[in-house]
Protein backbone atom coordinates (compact mmCIF):
# COMPACT_ATOMS: atom_id res chain seq x y z
CA UNK A 1 0.00 0.00 0.00
CA UNK A 2 3.12 2.29 0.87
CA UNK A 3 4.32 2.16 -2.79
CA UNK A 4 0.65 3.94 -3.89
CA UNK A 5 2.07 7.44 -2.85
CA UNK A 6 4.33 7.27 -5.45
CA UNK A 7 1.97 6.16 -8.61
CA UNK A 8 0.72 8.66 -10.74
CA UNK A 9 -3.75 9.05 -10.75
CA UNK A 10 -5.41 6.64 -12.21
CA UNK A 11 -5.59 7.06 -16.41
CA UNK A 12 -2.11 8.97 -16.25
CA UNK A 13 1.46 7.23 -16.54
CA UNK A 14 5.10 8.06 -16.12
CA UNK A 15 7.00 7.87 -19.30
CA UNK A 16 11.01 6.94 -18.73
CA UNK A 17 13.32 7.08 -21.90
CA UNK A 18 12.50 4.59 -23.56
CA UNK A 19 8.82 5.37 -23.68
CA UNK A 20 9.67 8.67 -24.27
CA UNK A 21 12.03 8.00 -27.12
CA UNK A 22 8.97 5.57 -28.71
CA UNK A 23 6.90 8.42 -28.79
CA UNK A 24 9.15 11.02 -30.35
CA UNK A 25 9.99 8.83 -32.83
CA UNK A 26 6.03 8.28 -33.50
CA UNK A 27 5.63 11.77 -33.70
CA UNK A 28 8.47 12.88 -35.80
CA UNK A 29 6.84 10.28 -38.96
CA UNK A 30 3.45 11.54 -38.22
CA UNK A 31 4.71 15.22 -38.11
CA UNK A 32 6.78 13.78 -41.12
CA UNK A 33 3.60 12.87 -43.45
CA UNK A 34 1.67 15.77 -42.34
CA UNK A 35 3.67 18.45 -43.57
CA UNK A 36 4.21 16.26 -46.16
CA UNK A 37 0.54 16.57 -47.10
CA UNK A 38 1.09 20.32 -46.75
CA UNK A 39 -0.72 20.97 -43.51
CA UNK A 40 1.08 23.85 -41.09
CA UNK A 41 1.30 23.06 -37.58
CA UNK A 42 -0.42 25.25 -34.43
CA UNK A 43 -0.31 25.03 -30.69
CA UNK A 44 -3.18 26.12 -28.69
CA UNK A 45 -3.10 25.56 -24.59
CA UNK A 46 -4.07 23.03 -22.50
CA UNK A 47 -6.84 24.65 -21.25
CA UNK A 48 -9.84 26.39 -22.55
CA UNK A 49 -12.69 28.66 -20.88
CA UNK A 50 -15.26 26.18 -19.95
CA UNK A 51 -18.40 27.85 -22.16
CA UNK A 52 -15.87 27.16 -25.45
CA UNK A 53 -15.93 23.66 -24.53
CA UNK A 54 -19.02 22.64 -23.31
CA UNK A 55 -22.17 21.55 -25.30
CA UNK A 56 -20.18 20.69 -28.36
CA UNK A 57 -19.71 17.11 -27.67
CA UNK A 58 -22.79 16.14 -26.91
CA UNK A 59 -24.41 15.19 -23.09
CA UNK A 60 -21.92 11.93 -22.81
CA UNK A 61 -18.87 13.93 -23.94
CA UNK A 62 -19.23 16.95 -21.81
CA UNK A 63 -20.12 14.44 -18.51
CA UNK A 64 -15.71 14.02 -19.62
CA UNK A 65 -14.72 17.13 -19.49
CA UNK A 66 -12.14 17.70 -17.01
CA UNK A 67 -13.37 21.01 -15.24
CA UNK A 68 -11.01 23.82 -13.55
CA UNK A 69 -12.86 25.07 -10.20
CA UNK A 70 -12.65 28.75 -9.83
CA UNK A 71 -9.65 29.86 -7.80
CA UNK A 72 -8.95 33.05 -5.31
CA UNK A 73 -12.09 34.19 -3.78
CA UNK A 74 -14.37 31.90 -5.72
CA UNK A 75 -12.87 29.16 -4.48
CA UNK A 76 -15.44 28.58 -2.30
CA UNK A 77 -18.23 28.65 -4.57
CA UNK A 78 -17.27 25.12 -6.20
CA UNK A 79 -17.78 26.52 -10.07
CA UNK A 80 -15.35 25.88 -12.66
CA UNK A 81 -14.55 28.65 -15.11
CA UNK A 82 -11.88 26.67 -16.90
CA UNK A 83 -11.25 23.19 -18.65
CA UNK A 84 -8.57 20.95 -20.02
CA UNK A 85 -8.79 20.84 -23.58
CA UNK A 86 -11.03 17.62 -24.47
CA UNK A 87 -9.67 17.50 -28.12
CA UNK A 88 -7.97 19.32 -30.40
CA UNK A 89 -11.00 20.33 -32.64
CA UNK A 90 -12.91 23.11 -30.88
CA UNK A 91 -9.74 24.81 -29.91
CA UNK A 92 -9.24 25.24 -33.38
CA UNK A 93 -12.83 26.15 -34.17
CA UNK A 94 -12.22 29.05 -31.56
CA UNK A 95 -8.79 30.09 -33.63
CA UNK A 96 -10.53 30.22 -36.42
CA UNK A 97 -13.57 32.23 -35.05
CA UNK A 98 -10.68 34.45 -33.72
CA UNK A 99 -7.80 34.69 -36.49
CA UNK A 100 -9.95 34.05 -39.57
CA UNK A 101 -8.79 36.85 -41.33
CA UNK A 102 -5.26 36.03 -41.30
CA UNK A 103 -5.41 32.49 -41.87
CA UNK A 104 -4.80 31.00 -45.21
CA UNK A 105 -8.26 30.11 -46.96
CA UNK A 106 -8.68 26.79 -46.81
CA UNK A 107 -6.80 26.80 -44.17
CA UNK A 108 -4.89 23.04 -43.22
CA UNK A 109 -3.53 22.89 -39.75
CA UNK A 110 -1.90 20.06 -37.81
CA UNK A 111 -1.89 19.79 -33.99
CA UNK A 112 -0.07 17.12 -31.52
CA UNK A 113 -0.60 17.24 -27.92
CA UNK A 114 -2.11 16.05 -24.54
CA UNK A 115 -5.79 15.59 -23.96
CA UNK A 116 -8.08 15.08 -20.82
CA UNK A 117 -11.09 13.14 -20.05
CA UNK A 118 -12.63 12.33 -17.08
CA UNK A 119 -13.08 8.39 -18.59
CA UNK A 120 -12.75 5.16 -16.98
CA UNK A 121 -9.42 4.02 -17.64
CA UNK A 122 -9.11 0.79 -19.58
CA UNK A 123 -6.64 -1.21 -22.21
CA UNK A 124 -5.57 1.57 -24.29
CA UNK A 125 -7.78 4.17 -22.44
CA UNK A 126 -6.14 7.25 -20.80
CA UNK A 127 -7.54 9.99 -18.94
CA UNK A 128 -4.25 11.74 -20.19
CA UNK A 129 -3.66 10.71 -23.86
CA UNK A 130 -1.80 12.41 -26.91
CA UNK A 131 -3.65 13.05 -30.05
CA UNK A 132 -1.95 14.21 -33.48
CA UNK A 133 -4.51 16.02 -35.85
CA UNK A 134 -5.35 17.19 -39.14
CA UNK A 135 -8.06 19.50 -40.46
CA UNK A 136 -9.25 21.56 -43.18
CA UNK A 137 -10.98 24.56 -42.57
CA UNK A 138 -12.62 26.13 -45.38
CA UNK A 139 -13.50 24.05 -47.61
CA UNK A 140 -16.58 21.85 -48.59
CA UNK A 141 -14.74 19.48 -51.79
CA UNK A 142 -14.72 16.01 -51.40
CA UNK A 143 -11.31 16.28 -52.11
CA UNK A 144 -10.79 18.18 -48.55
CA UNK A 145 -12.05 15.07 -46.82
CA UNK A 146 -10.16 12.45 -48.83
CA UNK A 147 -7.23 14.48 -47.75
CA UNK A 148 -7.64 13.82 -44.09
CA UNK A 149 -8.38 10.14 -44.44
CA UNK A 150 -5.34 9.62 -46.73
CA UNK A 151 -2.90 11.39 -44.24
CA UNK A 152 -4.00 9.69 -41.13
CA UNK A 153 -4.03 6.53 -43.19
CA UNK A 154 -0.53 7.39 -44.36
CA UNK A 155 0.71 8.36 -41.19
CA UNK A 156 -0.26 5.07 -39.83
CA UNK A 157 1.45 2.62 -42.75
CA UNK A 158 4.52 4.98 -41.59
CA UNK A 159 5.04 4.37 -38.02
CA UNK A 160 4.29 0.17 -39.04
CA UNK A 161 0.75 -0.16 -38.16
CA UNK A 162 -1.27 -1.61 -41.57
CA UNK A 163 -3.66 -4.09 -40.12
CA UNK A 164 -6.07 -1.53 -40.14
CA UNK A 165 -9.44 -1.09 -41.54
CA UNK A 166 -11.06 2.68 -42.28
CA UNK A 167 -14.68 2.45 -41.36
CA UNK A 168 -16.84 5.58 -43.21
CA UNK A 169 -20.68 6.69 -42.79
CA UNK A 170 -22.64 9.86 -42.56
CA UNK A 171 -24.22 11.73 -40.88
CA UNK A 172 -26.46 12.65 -43.33
CA UNK A 173 -27.44 9.17 -44.16
CA UNK A 174 -27.82 8.18 -40.18
CA UNK A 175 -30.15 11.57 -39.96
CA UNK A 176 -32.56 10.44 -43.22
CA UNK A 177 -32.60 6.28 -41.39
CA UNK A 178 -33.71 8.17 -38.66
CA UNK A 179 -36.45 9.99 -40.65
CA UNK A 180 -37.35 6.67 -42.37
CA UNK A 181 -38.05 4.77 -38.96
CA UNK A 182 -39.95 7.66 -37.55
CA UNK A 183 -37.60 8.89 -35.13
CA UNK A 184 -38.81 12.45 -33.50
CA UNK A 185 -35.99 15.17 -34.43
CA UNK A 186 -35.51 16.00 -30.77
CA UNK A 187 -34.26 12.93 -29.83
CA UNK A 188 -32.47 11.91 -32.94
CA UNK A 189 -29.25 13.00 -31.38
CA UNK A 190 -29.90 11.00 -28.27
CA UNK A 191 -30.74 7.77 -30.50
CA UNK A 192 -27.22 8.64 -32.05
CA UNK A 193 -25.37 8.95 -28.90
CA UNK A 194 -27.14 5.61 -27.94
CA UNK A 195 -26.23 3.89 -31.57
CA UNK A 196 -22.68 5.29 -31.09
CA UNK A 197 -22.34 1.91 -28.60
CA UNK A 198 -23.00 -0.55 -30.75
CA UNK A 199 -18.95 -1.40 -30.81
CA UNK A 200 -19.24 -0.97 -27.27
CA UNK A 201 -22.82 -2.97 -25.91
CA UNK A 202 -24.19 -6.44 -27.29
CA UNK A 203 -27.05 -4.85 -29.55
CA UNK A 204 -29.52 -6.11 -27.37
CA UNK A 205 -28.27 -3.94 -24.57
CA UNK A 206 -28.36 -1.01 -27.33
CA UNK A 207 -32.15 -1.72 -28.50
CA UNK A 208 -32.70 -1.80 -24.79
CA UNK A 209 -31.38 1.69 -23.83
CA UNK A 210 -33.03 3.06 -27.26
CA UNK A 211 -36.31 2.35 -25.43
CA UNK A 212 -35.74 2.98 -21.79
CA UNK A 213 -33.48 5.78 -21.83
CA UNK A 214 -34.47 7.63 -25.68
CA UNK A 215 -38.44 6.13 -25.37
CA UNK A 216 -38.48 4.80 -28.73
CA UNK A 217 -40.72 1.74 -29.09
CA UNK A 218 -39.24 -1.41 -28.69
CA UNK A 219 -40.16 -2.47 -32.39
CA UNK A 220 -38.30 0.37 -34.03
CA UNK A 221 -35.70 0.26 -31.54
CA UNK A 222 -35.12 -3.82 -31.65
CA UNK A 223 -35.25 -3.32 -36.03
CA UNK A 224 -33.43 -0.13 -36.20
CA UNK A 225 -30.44 -2.09 -34.35
CA UNK A 226 -30.86 -5.55 -36.61
CA UNK A 227 -30.27 -3.31 -39.40
CA UNK A 228 -27.49 -1.75 -38.67
CA UNK A 229 -25.83 -4.99 -37.54
CA UNK A 230 -26.68 -6.98 -39.81
CA UNK A 231 -24.25 -9.05 -42.45
CA UNK A 232 -26.21 -7.05 -45.38
CA UNK A 233 -26.58 -3.79 -43.56
CA UNK A 234 -24.99 -1.93 -46.29
CA UNK A 235 -27.65 -3.21 -48.61
CA UNK A 236 -30.33 -2.54 -46.02
CA UNK A 237 -29.26 1.28 -45.38
CA UNK A 238 -28.85 1.64 -49.62
CA UNK A 239 -32.63 0.46 -49.59
CA UNK A 240 -33.97 1.75 -46.52
CA UNK A 241 -32.43 5.29 -48.13
CA UNK A 242 -33.90 5.45 -51.79
CA UNK A 243 -36.60 7.62 -50.83
CA UNK A 244 -35.14 9.75 -48.21
CA UNK A 245 -33.15 12.66 -49.86
CA UNK A 246 -31.20 13.76 -46.85
CA UNK A 247 -30.54 10.12 -46.93
CA UNK A 248 -29.25 9.85 -50.65
CA UNK A 249 -27.16 12.70 -50.15
CA UNK A 250 -25.39 10.86 -47.27
CA UNK A 251 -25.04 7.57 -49.52
CA UNK A 252 -23.50 9.97 -51.92
CA UNK A 253 -21.33 11.85 -50.06
CA UNK A 254 -19.99 8.10 -48.07
CA UNK A 255 -19.65 6.49 -51.57
CA UNK A 256 -17.38 9.54 -53.14
CA UNK A 257 -15.06 9.18 -50.14
CA UNK A 258 -14.30 5.57 -50.67
CA UNK A 259 -13.69 6.29 -54.11
CA UNK A 260 -11.11 9.06 -53.79
CA UNK A 261 -9.90 8.12 -50.63
CA UNK A 262 -9.27 4.29 -51.98
CA UNK A 263 -6.18 4.07 -54.18
CA UNK A 264 -4.21 5.62 -51.17
CA UNK A 265 -5.54 3.89 -48.11
CA UNK A 266 -5.93 0.69 -49.99
CA UNK A 267 -9.41 -0.20 -51.37
CA UNK A 268 -9.70 -3.31 -49.07
CA UNK A 269 -9.20 -1.52 -46.40
CA UNK A 270 -11.54 1.15 -46.35
CA UNK A 271 -15.61 0.45 -46.66
CA UNK A 272 -19.05 2.05 -45.72
CA UNK A 273 -20.04 0.78 -42.40
CA UNK A 274 -23.62 1.48 -41.45
CA UNK A 275 -22.91 0.34 -37.60
CA UNK A 276 -20.57 3.21 -37.73
CA UNK A 277 -22.21 6.63 -35.43
CA UNK A 278 -19.66 8.63 -33.69
CA UNK A 279 -21.57 10.28 -30.79
CA UNK A 280 -20.24 14.07 -30.47
CA UNK A 281 -22.67 16.70 -31.44
CA UNK A 282 -20.45 18.53 -34.30
CA UNK A 283 -20.03 16.29 -36.75
CA UNK A 284 -22.64 17.06 -39.76
CA UNK A 285 -21.35 14.69 -42.90
CA UNK A 286 -18.95 12.18 -43.78
CA UNK A 287 -17.39 10.50 -40.62
CA UNK A 288 -14.90 7.98 -40.45
CA UNK A 289 -12.97 5.66 -37.43
CA UNK A 290 -10.22 3.34 -38.19
CA UNK A 291 -9.57 0.06 -36.28
CA UNK A 292 -6.87 -2.71 -35.90
CA UNK A 293 -6.48 -6.06 -34.83
CA UNK A 294 -5.47 -6.37 -31.13
CA UNK A 295 -6.60 -2.71 -30.20
CA UNK A 296 -10.28 -2.30 -28.52
CA UNK A 297 -12.09 0.39 -30.08
CA UNK A 298 -10.64 3.10 -32.81
CA UNK A 299 -7.19 3.95 -33.29
CA UNK A 300 -8.09 7.12 -34.84
CA UNK A 301 -11.16 8.60 -36.53
CA UNK A 302 -12.92 11.77 -37.81
CA UNK A 303 -15.29 13.68 -40.20
CA UNK A 304 -17.05 16.97 -41.37
CA UNK A 305 -18.05 19.30 -38.58
CA UNK A 306 -19.40 22.59 -41.20
CA UNK A 307 -21.09 24.46 -38.40
CA UNK A 308 -18.64 24.40 -35.09
CA UNK A 309 -16.74 27.56 -35.76
CA UNK A 310 -20.22 29.77 -36.22
CA UNK A 311 -21.02 27.81 -33.30
CA UNK A 312 -18.63 29.90 -31.22
CA UNK A 313 -19.25 32.97 -32.84
CA UNK A 314 -16.94 32.67 -36.11
CA UNK A 315 -17.72 32.33 -39.77
CA UNK A 316 -20.30 29.87 -41.03
CA UNK A 317 -17.23 27.94 -43.00
CA UNK A 318 -17.18 24.15 -43.72
CA UNK A 319 -14.66 21.79 -42.20
CA UNK A 320 -13.20 18.53 -41.64
CA UNK A 321 -10.63 16.81 -40.07
CA UNK A 322 -9.25 13.33 -38.38
CA UNK A 323 -7.26 12.70 -35.00
CA UNK A 324 -5.05 10.00 -34.52
CA UNK A 325 -4.52 8.40 -31.20
CA UNK A 326 -0.97 8.14 -29.94
CA UNK A 327 -1.10 5.64 -27.41
CA UNK A 328 -3.14 3.16 -28.73
CA UNK A 329 -1.07 3.58 -31.91
CA UNK A 330 2.47 2.56 -29.57
CA UNK A 331 0.29 -0.33 -28.29
CA UNK A 332 0.12 -1.35 -31.94
CA UNK A 333 4.00 -1.30 -32.33
CA UNK A 334 6.29 -3.89 -32.03
CA UNK A 335 8.28 -3.98 -29.08
CA UNK A 336 11.71 -1.51 -30.18
CA UNK A 337 9.90 0.15 -32.78
CA UNK A 338 12.37 2.76 -32.40
CA UNK A 339 15.72 1.33 -31.50
CA UNK A 340 17.76 3.44 -33.41
CA UNK A 341 17.81 5.66 -30.69
CA UNK A 342 20.68 3.91 -28.52
CA UNK A 343 23.90 5.32 -27.99
CA UNK A 344 26.80 5.98 -30.93
CA UNK A 345 29.19 5.91 -28.36
CA UNK A 346 30.13 5.10 -24.92
CA UNK A 347 33.12 6.56 -23.03
CA UNK A 348 34.90 4.78 -19.89
CA UNK A 349 36.62 6.97 -17.26
CA UNK A 350 39.39 4.34 -16.30
CA UNK A 351 41.32 6.88 -13.69
CA UNK A 352 40.97 10.05 -12.78
CA UNK A 353 44.20 11.53 -14.31
CA UNK A 354 42.52 10.88 -17.76
CA UNK A 355 39.44 12.30 -17.36
CA UNK A 356 40.57 15.73 -19.25
CA UNK A 357 41.17 13.95 -22.00
CA UNK A 358 37.79 12.01 -21.59
CA UNK A 359 35.71 15.03 -21.87
CA UNK A 360 37.96 16.39 -24.53
CA UNK A 361 36.84 12.83 -26.82
CA UNK A 362 33.17 13.52 -25.72
CA UNK A 363 33.25 17.12 -26.97
CA UNK A 364 34.94 16.06 -30.32
CA UNK A 365 32.27 13.56 -30.99
CA UNK A 366 29.19 15.65 -30.11
CA UNK A 367 30.37 18.02 -32.16
CA UNK A 368 29.98 16.22 -35.11
CA UNK A 369 26.59 14.76 -34.02
CA UNK A 370 27.12 11.34 -32.33
CA UNK A 371 25.05 10.43 -29.56
CA UNK A 372 27.57 9.49 -27.11
CA UNK A 373 27.75 9.59 -22.93
CA UNK A 374 30.89 9.41 -20.44
CA UNK A 375 30.59 7.33 -17.82
CA UNK A 376 29.82 8.57 -14.65
CA UNK A 377 29.63 5.89 -11.86
CA UNK A 378 31.93 5.35 -9.10
CA UNK A 379 33.90 2.29 -10.00
CA UNK A 380 36.96 2.11 -12.10
CA UNK A 381 36.55 -1.00 -12.97
CA UNK A 382 36.56 -2.30 -16.94
CA UNK A 383 34.10 -4.58 -16.55
CA UNK A 384 31.99 -2.42 -14.68
CA UNK A 385 32.13 0.46 -16.96
CA UNK A 386 30.83 -1.96 -20.40
CA UNK A 387 28.13 -3.48 -18.86
CA UNK A 388 26.91 0.03 -18.40
CA UNK A 389 28.08 0.85 -22.22
CA UNK A 390 25.73 -2.64 -23.16
CA UNK A 391 23.04 -1.85 -20.70
CA UNK A 392 22.76 1.74 -23.01
CA UNK A 393 22.89 -0.07 -25.64
CA UNK A 394 25.84 1.54 -27.31
CA UNK A 395 27.43 0.69 -30.51
CA UNK A 396 30.71 1.60 -29.65
CA UNK A 397 32.79 2.17 -26.32
CA UNK A 398 36.49 4.36 -25.78
CA UNK A 399 38.63 2.65 -23.65
CA UNK A 400 41.45 5.36 -22.45
CA UNK A 401 43.63 3.30 -19.33
CA UNK A 402 47.13 3.54 -18.82
CA UNK A 403 48.72 1.46 -22.13
CA UNK A 404 46.49 3.95 -24.38
CA UNK A 405 47.87 6.98 -22.63
CA UNK A 406 51.25 5.58 -23.22
CA UNK A 407 50.96 5.15 -26.92
CA UNK A 408 48.47 7.86 -27.58
CA UNK A 409 45.65 5.96 -29.25
CA UNK A 410 42.18 5.07 -27.99
CA UNK A 411 40.96 1.94 -27.92
CA UNK A 412 37.50 1.43 -29.98
CA UNK A 413 35.66 -1.52 -28.89
CA UNK A 414 32.61 -2.72 -31.29
CA UNK A 415 29.57 -3.96 -28.78
CA UNK A 416 28.19 -6.24 -31.91
CA UNK A 417 31.13 -7.87 -32.84
CA UNK A 418 33.57 -7.36 -29.98
CA UNK A 419 36.65 -6.20 -32.10
CA UNK A 420 38.78 -3.91 -30.83
CA UNK A 421 41.00 -0.99 -32.58
CA UNK A 422 43.44 1.22 -31.47
CA UNK A 423 42.82 4.63 -33.39
CA UNK A 424 45.16 7.13 -32.52
CA UNK A 425 44.01 10.06 -30.57
CA UNK A 426 43.96 12.84 -33.16
CA UNK A 427 41.98 10.44 -35.86
CA UNK A 428 39.70 9.63 -33.57
CA UNK A 429 36.13 11.20 -34.20
CA UNK A 430 37.00 10.63 -38.16
CA UNK A 431 37.12 7.03 -37.73
CA UNK A 432 34.55 6.84 -35.62
CA UNK A 433 32.27 9.31 -37.50
CA UNK A 434 32.99 7.06 -40.66
CA UNK A 435 32.01 3.85 -38.65
CA UNK A 436 28.80 5.06 -37.28
CA UNK A 437 28.05 6.32 -40.73
CA UNK A 438 28.35 2.48 -41.81
CA UNK A 439 25.09 0.03 -42.12
CA UNK A 440 25.12 -2.32 -39.31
Amino acid sequence: MASQRFEPASGTRDLLADDLRIRNHVFGVIREVFERYGFEPLQTPAFERIETLTGKYGDEGDKLIFKILRRGEHEASGEADLALRYDMTVPLARVVAAYGSQLPAPYKRYAMGPVWRADRPGKGRFREFAQCDVDVVGSSSPLADAEVVSAVATALDAVGVSDFRVLVNSRRALSGLLEVYGVPAEVGGGVLITLDKLDKLSPDAVARELTDVRRLAAATAERLVADLVADDSVERMRASLKDSEEGRAGIAEIDRLVTLAGPSVGTERIAFTPSLVRGLDYYTGVIFEVVAAGMPGSIASGGRYDHLISALGGPDVPACGGSLGVERIIGLMESGAAAGESLDVAITAMAEESDTSVMEFANQLRDIGLRTEIYLGASRKLSRQLKWAADRHARFVLIYGEREQETGTVTVRDMESGEQHAVPAGELAARLQGWCAAPR
